[in-house]
């Protein structure tokens, strides 16, 4: 991340910030579901491993909605030598995604004509997220992937792929994720996105040459969202009705929501926030294919789904909806959490375990490439 980051208006990397690990591939012009071209896009990804001669020794991490591509970052003990996704057999590569905030093109980005996308950023979906990841695997020399893995938007991208291009995966496995956004999700999601357009400081996505950026607006948005990603005898248990104990009058889980907003201003942008959000509430694989049981019918490499008992951003008959309808789904896996959805960044262990199996069948599929 960028220690010299403008937090108080974005908490994007930008271009005059050390870039970190992160390396960069430009892939040209993307054309768009919706008819526009996104120009001269840029993929910034982060990789471990080395990339056999024949490329096809790589899986592909797809992040979630604030995450990025530092993956030993967010999920420890998942990637490196002799961990679960194996550095030295495996090339593990995880790009941020177009729209994000990370060195991918997105509205904190420079436009071609200089100044910063802002409120000009076109609209982007899953399915363009993933034409850019196809784009910069052919670039790469990729040939497949043996497992495209992916927690919550990450998992969105992997069942995309296993429709769209089941000749360049073997396999996917998918967490806490599914196939459509439901309703429920949609309206949690649109008061996020209003909190951050009702700030005074917002200026219709205009904000990146002002003194202040609309982060209260974001703040609020983190807020609402974090509380739908633990679960309520958490907080319950961990908080109850206890005050902060300073001279603020909080309570205690007013505080750790406060916490939780400064970190995410620090390394978020707010344009970000919206476009990935406004994606997610598209998701649908089910969209010009005949509804979303036609779509998943269409699958045919094996799809491994992992469920969060406690998940009530993703209810767990959303994972089970997948398994239903995907004939090449295996058996459903339910992880018992007290962490709601993000048990998969706290639950590293049993995670892992189960991304061992997902690979070893993914493995399958090369040898009879």
């Amino acid at each position: 991340m960028a220690s010299d980051c403008n937090c108080h208006i974005t908490g994007a990397w930008l271009e005059t910030h050390d870039p970190g690990d992160r390396q960069f591939l430009k892939i040209g012009d993307l054309e768009l579901e919706s008819g526009e071209k996104l120009p001269d896009t840029t993929i910034a990804y982060q990789s471990w491993g080395k990339l056999n001669s024949a490329g096809d020794n790589a899986i592909l991490v797809n992040h979630a909605l604030t995450g990025w591509s530092d993956v030993p970052g967010w999920w420890p003990s998942m990637v490196g030598p002799g961990l679960p996704l194996d550095t030295d057999k495996y090339f593990v590569i995880c790009p941020n995604v177009i729209g994000g905030c990370q060195g991918s093109t997105g509205p904190s980005s420079l436009a071609p004509d200089g100044k910063r996308w802002g409120s000009r950023f076109p609209t982007v979906t899953i399915r363009d997220m993933v034409a850019a990841e196809l784009a910069l695997t052919d670039a790469l020399g990729i040939s497949h992937y043996i497992l495209a893995v992916g927690p919550s938007l990450g998992g969105m991208r992997a069942l995309e792929w296993a429709i769209q291009h089941p000749t360049r995966v073997n396999a996917i496995c998918t967490i806490g994720s599914s196939a459509v956004a439901t309703g429920d999700q949609i309206g949690a999601a649109s008061i996020q996105i209003r909190a951050i357009k009702s700030d005074p400081n917002f200026n219709n996505g205009d904000y990146y040459e002002q003194d202040q950026g609309p982060t209260e607006g974001m703040g609020i948005a983190r807020r609402i969202a974090h509380l739908t990603y633990r679960t309520e005898t958490e907080m319950d248990v961990r908080f109850g009705r206890e005050l902060q104990g300073d001279d603020t009058g909080r309570y205690a889980v007013e505080s750790y929501l406060d916490h939780q907003a400064t970190k995410l201003a620090k390394r978020f942008d707010a344009n970000t926030y919206i476009a990935l959000t406004d994606a997610m509430n598209s998701h649908d694989v089910g969209r010009d294919r005949g509804g979303v049981a036609e779509a998943l019918a269409t699958i045919k490499i094996p799809v491994v789904v992992i469920s969060i008992d406690s998940d009530r951003l993703f209810w767990p008959r959303l994972q089970e909806e997948i398994i239903e309808l995907t004939p090449t789904a295996l058996p459903l896996v339910t992880i018992s959490s007290p962490f709601g959805h993000d048990g998969f960044l706290i639950e590293v262990e049993t995670v892992g375990s189960v991304l061992k199996d997902a690979l070893a069948i993914g493995l399958k599929g090369n040898s009879s490439n």
